[in-house]
């Protein structure tokens, strides 16, 4: 600023801003910046005194009414014949002692930590979780339990039954480690907080075999993101029937759905992979395969590959459930 008023008294004050490519109101508001003054509001004469206001506080501490809101006091005062202030002032006198808040004991919910899980390989973290499919007749339900790799998208295992109990979940649960010859201390199984997953038995069951817990927090259903596409996989195709006619009917169509799921869907999420190659290990033989595919197409026709060589999609390295922010080798894809 000081150049720029030594430089003005020489050339002129429109000159030397343009000079410096400085606006002329910005060299007038530093050379005489303005002195704001703080505006005290006188108090009108109507307002209460401060032993007003304090006694009014006063008798929102007593015993009588310090649980209730100021609406109620008013209202009660009113009742026995006094009349102190307005319902508004009660609250603007509230506010100036920073009280303005819910006078009532109410329920707290506690704060649920947020569940990450990350999975580098198969049978490292599993989630499971339960869905009703429509029976033969109106009110009628089904309970199909699902297991998934989070890593492969396998599905490790599936129950369909005509009610849901934490003893047939303690069943498939045991099934599908034995299935996979789950070793202790290696498996990670997630679920939400349904009554069978938060079960005694199932929480038993899970010490016994060395397994860690892991639930969603209370109506987050972010938090188990992988079970919950699963699903609309199974009820969004084509062949799901609106209702099953029989347990036999439903045994029968999961069969079919998840051999297909398993061995023939290609999945998005694992580099157009069947869960049954990642989850066996064969998903870098395939992708070879592929490459070498792609190769070949490339070396016929490389004026059709504008950009660059063609590559097979990747494989992740690593699957979370609500990873941690910036973290970008993370796939939670559709399924």
């Amino acid at each position: 600023m000081t150049a720029t008023l030594e430089l003005s008294q020489k050339i002129g004050v429109q000159r030397s801003c343009n000079v410096l490519d400085m606006p002329r109101s910005t060299f007038y508001r530093r050379r005489f910046p303005r002195v704001v003054k703080a505006v005290v509001r006188p108090s009108p004469p109507r307002a209460l005194s401060e032993e007003e206001k304090k006694s009014v506080l006063s008798l929102l501490h007593k015993q009588r009414f310090v649980d209730q809101a100021p609406a109620q006091v008013y209202g009660t005062l009113l009742d026995e014949g006094k009349y102190l202030c307005s319902l508004r002032t009660m609250y603007r006198i509230l506010d100036e002692a920073n009280e303005v808040k819910e006078r009532r004991n109410q329920l707290r919910h506690p704060l649920y930590p947020v569940p990450r899980l990350v999975a580098t390989k198969p049978n490292q973290v599993w989630t499971w979780d339960i869905t009703k499919l429509l029976g033969p007749q109106k009110w009628t339900y089904y309970h199909l339990y699902v297991m998934l790799d989070i890593f492969s998208r396998y599905a490790v295992g599936w129950l369909l039954a005509g009610r849901e109990s934490a003893a047939l979940a303690e069943r498939f649960i045991d099934e599908c480690c034995e299935k996979q010859k789950i070793k202790r201390n290696a498996l990670t199984i997630h679920a939400d907080r349904g009554t069978s997953m938060r079960s005694k038995t199932v929480s038993q069951l899970l010490a016994d075999l060395g397994i860690l817990q892991s639930h969603s927090r209370p109506r987050v259903s972010n938090d188990n993101p992988f079970s919950e596409s699963q699903f609309k996989t199974l009820k969004y195709r084509s062949d799901f029937p609106k209702r099953l006619g029989s347990l036999e009917h439903g045994k029968d169509h999961c069969t079919g759905f998840f051999d297909w799921y398993n061995n023939e869907h290609r999945h998005s999420g694992i580099g157009l992979m069947t869960p049954f190659m990642v989850h066996y290990g064969l998903a870098e033989v395939v992708q070879k395969q592929r490459q070498e595919v792609l190769n070949e197409a490339y070396r016929l026709h490389p004026e059709r590959f504008v950009r660059r060589h063609p590559e097979v999609p990747r494989l992740p390295s690593e699957v979370w459930i609500n990873p941690p922010e910036g973290n970008r080798l993370v796939t939670t894809d559709a399924l």
